[in-house]
């Protein structure tokens, strides 16, 4: 048998005035540009906060030590806002906020819990859930106010309902224009904000422990005391911090609300900027400013290193 050899021979190079030409690669740019180029996304951001957070930041921290007639440095405008009236806002503050994260981030969290639990339809009621608490955690302000005071105002229509079935909310002191009050109506925005931050936190726990934890034998009771507690607590932690925040910082509608008569640090700033204050005295609003700065810092610091505890478990 004769041995058949095929030649296999590469096609001859094509016709035209390119013919046998190697492409060229598109000359790099140079590194400094490279590197301009890749910093050109974040300069809109960067501009943001600069203008939004460090410029204000910065006038707020020179303001609060320098007199707004002389311009000299001075202690006075911290001393102000330590002492009196001022110090009551803070006082008032931190106890409505107090109030107002507690007990909405309880409540949200055993909404969030019934949510993620859910069978059958939940999916559907989990949309249904989140749509309604993104619309609810942001809706405040004057509306707000006009919403609660025409419903739970002492002659208002749900106050009227209450009363015709013997039951007076207004017989043991409480009223929608005081402290209390305010906490009740920081409830509607606070309680879906809990349920729109916690329910990823939930989601992070893998059903594996759950399942690890049956087969041991564990019920119900410890496997919430020893493994899903211990793991969901930093994340419940730092979002009551931010619930705190919210609450600290809101002014719209406690001053729709109560018309600026209870003392609020935020009511106070902006009635300073107002210009209702005793002559000399116009920097005391920085240096009111700087105290909410400064809690919220220590605020934001506690909920970096409980997210970074949380983090190592909800991965």
């Amino acid at each position: 048998m004769a041995d058949t050899t095929e030649l296999v021979t590469a096609p001859g190079p094509l016709a035209g005035p390119g013919a046998g030409r190697i492409p060229r690669r598109p000359a790099r740019l140079p590194k400094p540009l490279q590197a301009v180029l890749r910093l050109a996304g974040i300069v809109p951001f960067a501009a943001y906060i600069i203008l939004g957070l460090f410029i204000p930041l910065i006038a707020v921290l020179i303001g609060a030590f320098q007199n707004s007639s002389t311009g000299a440095w001075t202690w006075s405008n911290i001393d102000l806002a330590t002492h009196g009236a001022y110090l009551k806002g803070f006082e008032n503050s931190l106890e409505l906020s107090l109030i107002a994260s507690i007990l909405p981030g309880i409540l949200g969290l055993l909404i969030a819990y019934a949510i993620f639990t859910a069978k059958g339809g939940g999916k559907l009621l989990r949309q249904m859930v989140i749509t309604a608490s993104g619309v609810f955690a942001n809706f405040g302000g004057v509306p707000l106010a006009f919403l609660f005071i025409a419903s739970l105002a002492s002659t208002a229509l749900v106050t009227g309902w209450l009363n015709d079935i013997g039951l007076n909310i207004y017989n043991d002191g409480f009223t929608l224009f005081g402290l209390a009050g305010v906490a009740v109506v920081y409830m509607y925005f606070q309680i879906p904000l809990m349920v729109l931050i916690i329910l990823p936190a939930l989601e992070g726990l893998r059903p594996s422990w759950r399942e690890a934890a049956e087969n041991l034998g564990a019920r119900s009771w410890s496997y919430w005391r020893h493994i899903g507690g211990p793991v969901l607590m930093p994340s419940f932690l730092s979002c009551l911090m931010l619930l705190f925040g919210s609450a600290l910082s809101a002014y719209a509608t406690a001053e729709a609300l109560t018309g600026g008569t209870i003392a609020l640090v935020p009511i106070q700033i902006g009635t300073v900027l107002n210009g209702n204050v005793v002559a000399g005295q116009v920097n005391v609003g920085k240096a009111l400013s700087l105290g909410l700065v400064l809690i919220i810092g220590v605020l934001m610091v506690l909920y970096v290193m409980l997210q970074r505890r949380a983090a190592k478990w909800l991965q």
